[in-house]
């Protein structure tokens, strides 16, 4: 195997009455448009970037053996291409003799269904204990929520004295696609968590670079640090108008979310308390350029929603919570999951940029553009907007829950599902040659990786370990009102990144330093003329993913696979 070296680098009332009075004139077909997106000022030949970020995965969980596979019989076999590049993975001494309580150990494609592994903000500082990543076993090791397994529940392997799921990991015959694009399309080993914490925190990193600035939430809030802060209405508090455009500053008290909260722009959301985030993210940004975007998630819409036809999605009178009703079941699991979960939706929780009662968007046409839905969808309106040419400059997308990968409720093969599908789908698209997909998740899980972190955003608040964010000279981040910002220590955990498109380098492993927040730098730099949010945001230190991108190629590559093995789809093309 070659070795590659590596570097480090609104009133409410306003928006329901124009719903009504210019639905039908703006439901004009949308498939006459040309890609408006292209007519966009780039600073690369991307003219679309899709950002799909899937849910608590840490590297060596998901590529720690990368390229070599076990290939047992009755499971897709895996054979890396001559001269694929190593990883910075599991190497011989740490499968065998690992500083942690037990070794890590191969999960097959029946251990899909795992339990979801602790991953609070001080509970990862504790496992990586000062670099020395040995602490996983006793601080984020979760069985059946703290007590034994037993045979077919939730699954790792079974534990035993000297074997923790929270240090296992799967290879190329359970995550078979995402290590079939890495082979065809590029990978980073070296891109981080922004900071430690579960998925709240993680999703407002990927759109904002920044946790700082709560700005009202309940007092003894545990999510967040927080001084004096104003009172907010238990959830659900979705009825509350957002006001798009206007941008909340938050207060000489703000905080710092480092634990999940329902948003409170959110009829979906259930949390006894919700809380409000101030500050700009990368969707003001991008209105304020006047350029198309949007946040596409599964279960936004009622059951029954067809996209282009707003009536559809009001099922329940009202908008009284019909959106909230969809779910599935996933693979190895027995009852049924929430598509949509509000906590994972990072707009919901910006006045700015919120739909609190998941209102449609008035037509096709309008999917990326200022309407009631103010840049909030359903996955179905992305679906829509591809196949009538209209797909918006910038995209994210949420699976729905049983696909996004999250232990406990999710698994790979049903990740491994959505992935494939919104990939084939859009490498058969007109858009494809000015496309970039970026594959990211929010955190960790707490799942075991052996790289100790940079800690680039030092804190000394009462949630973190004493000493391990910096000690007492750490130097405190400064942001809005020259408050310093606490509770925002990171890096924290190496996580899984992709580029894929016809532009990314081919069989390539990116030893940049990265993370979550690069991704709104990437917009920046693309379509923003390298604009940055301000105030503490962690695009301003952002490695860049442009690394894994030449934009010399030709714009062709493409790999339709198939979505249950992950192996080369029958009759497929690979270009």
């Amino acid at each position: 195997m070659q070795r590659r070296r590596t570097s480090l680098a609104v009133g409410l009332t306003a928006i329901v009455g124009l719903a009504a009075g210019t639905a039908g004139a703006a439901n004009v077909s949308a498939k006459k448009a040309q890609d408006p997106a292209a007519a966009a000022s780039t600073t690369t030949p991307i003219k679309h970037l899709v950002v799909i970020f899937q849910e608590n995965i840490s590297f060596d969980h998901y590529f720690g053996t990368y390229p070599n596979a076990a290939n047992p019989v009755g499971e897709p076999g895996f054979t890396a291409k001559k001269g694929t590049p190593t990883v910075n993975g599991l190497t011989a001494g740490l499968l065998t003799n690992n500083p942690n309580l037990s070794n890590p150990a191969r999960l097959d494609r029946s251990q899909a269904h795992t339990c979801d592994q602790g991953h609070g903000y001080t509970q990862e500082q504790k496992a990586e204990d000062f670099g020395a990543m040995d602490k996983f076993v006793q601080n984020t090791n979760r069985q059946g929520g703290g007590h034994p397994l037993t045979l077919g529940e939730c699954l790792g392997t079974t534990p035993t004295p000297g074997n923790f799921p929270v240090m296992d990991y799967y290879d190329g015959n359970t995550v078979t696609a995402l290590w079939n694009y890495a082979q065809r399309f590029a990978m980073s080993d070296n891109s981080w968590d922004t900071g430690f914490g579960p998925s709240t925190p993680g999703a407002m990193e990927v759109v904002s670079g920044q946790t700082f600035g709560v700005v009202c939430s309940r007092p003894g809030a545990s999510f967040a640090i927080l001084n004096s802060p104003a009172n907010c209405p238990a959830a659900p508090a979705g009825t509350t108008p957002a006001n798009p455009g206007v941008v909340q500053q938050p207060p000489a008290n703000a905080g710092t979310t480092f634990s999940d909260s329902d948003p409170y722009y959110d009829i979906c959301s259930t949390d006894s308390i919700t809380s409000v985030q101030g500050g700009r993210n990368v969707g003001d940004e991008l209105n304020s350029a006047g350029l198309t975007w949007g946040f596409f998630t599964g279960g936004f819409a009622a059951p029954g929603y067809v996209p282009g036809n707003p009536a559809s999605d009001n099922l329940s009178g009202g908008h009284a919570g019909a959106e909230c009703t969809a779910g599935h079941i996933g693979i190895g699991n027995t009852s049924v999951q929430a598509d949509y979960i509000p906590h994972h939706e990072p707009f919901q929780y910006y006045q700015s940029t919120a739909n609190p009662l998941h209102l449609p968007p008035l037509s096709i046409a309008n999917i990326g553009r200022q309407d009631q839905a103010n840049h909030q969808y359903d996955l179905a309106d992305f679906n829509a907007a591809v196949d009538n040419n209209n797909m918006p400059s910038v995209s994210y997308l949420k699976a729905p829950a049983f696909q996004d990968g999250h232990g406990g409720y999710s698994d790979p093969l049903d990740e491994q599902t959505f992935l494939v599908n919104t990939l084939n789908h859009l490498q058969k698209s007109p858009e494809w040659k000015s496309t970039a997909v970026v594959i990211a998740y929010d955190d960790s899980d707490g799942w075991y990786d052996h790289v100790p972190p940079t800690i680039l955003f030092q804190s000394q608040s009462s949630i973190d370990v004493p000493g391990f964010c910096g000690g007492a000279s750490a130097t405190i981040p400064v942001g809005f009102g020259g408050q310093q910002e606490q509770g925002r220590c990171g890096y924290s955990q190496r996580l899984p990144l992709l580029v894929i498109s016809p532009f990314s380098k081919q069989n390539f492993v990116d030893g940049t330093t990265t993370d979550q927040s690069s991704v709104v730098r990437f917009i920046e730099d693309n379509w923003l003329q390298s604009e940055r949010i301000g105030n503490g945001s962690a695009d301003a230190l952002a490695g860049s993913i442009e690394n894994m991108l030449d934009f010399h190629k030709t714009g062709k590559s493409t790999l339709i696979l198939d979505p249950s093995t992950g192996l080369l789809a029958k009759g497929g093309k690979k270009h």
